[in-house]
């Protein structure tokens, strides 16, 4: 994990009142008094794909709001077996659960490049304790990952397995701004649906053969979706 420093990557409080995803931010309801609250350095950091923000158990430095890119969050069972228990959006607050125990609950990992803005646990404690509107959107935060995680759960883990793929597809498809779907590697896709990698490549080989969809890479992990209608559950 890299350490918050004094000498902060992020240069004061500015950036906050420009984010480009302002809107979407923890800060979005923050005024000129709350931001003379904040006192502690928030670092702008950027992680590359398969790096780790955290591990599980992690006394926790910060919170992190997601910029830009995809974080998954990883935890093993009690038999070794990795499971992505959800995956962050640009938006996202990443290790919230931090604010009550302090530690981190699940490993954090960049599934592509990432943007990020690191708020120190005290300032987000402060603002809290001070601000009503952070308060609120706090509140909303997790309660919008509380419902996430239990959808991500009920609908990536019942069914059949193309019913499953089929509907991670779809997911990624609505979030994408272009008509296209960012998957990811058939192993991390497994963890998340609980499949079997050859499982999961066969189901989205089946895919592309119907015509539903056809890679735009050669790694098979951006696909242009022609036919959204049949990313429907069957």
């Amino acid at each position: 994990m890299i350490p918050i420093q004094t000498e902060s990557a992020w240069r004061g409080t500015s950036d906050c009142r420009n984010c480009g995803i302002r809107e979407m931010v923890l800060f979005a309801d923050l005024n000129e008094q709350d931001f003379n609250l904040i006192h502690a350095p928030i670092d702008d950091l950027v992680y590359q794909p398969g790096q780790a923000l955290y591990e599980a158990s992690d006394q926790a430095l910060g919170v992190f709001t997601l910029r830009k890119g995809l974080i998954k969050l990883v935890r093993v069972t009690a038999d070794g077996r990795e499971r992505v228990v959800r995956v962050l959006f640009p938006g996202d607050v990443v290790g919230l659960e931090a604010l009550a125990t302090g530690r981190y609950d699940s490993q954090a990992v960049a599934l592509n490049e990432v943007s990020l803005c690191r708020i120190p646990l005290e300032v987000v404690h402060q603002l809290g304790a001070n601000s009503p509107r952070l308060h609120r959107k706090l509140m909303e935060k997790w309660q919008s990952a509380l419902k996430l995680a239990d959808d991500w759960l009920a609908e990536l883990n019942f069914g059949s397995a193309r019913q499953r793929v089929l509907h991670f597809i779809r997911k990624m498809h609505e979030v994408s701004e272009d008509g296209s779907a960012t998957l990811f590697g058939r192993d991390d896709m497994g963890a998340m649906m609980d499949l079997k990698l050859e499982t999961v490549s066969r189901e989205v080989t089946a895919l592309v053969r119907a015509g539903v969809m056809t890679p735009l890479d050669k790694l098979g992990r951006h696909y242009q979706v022609l036919q959204p209608e049949l990313l429907q559950e069957k």
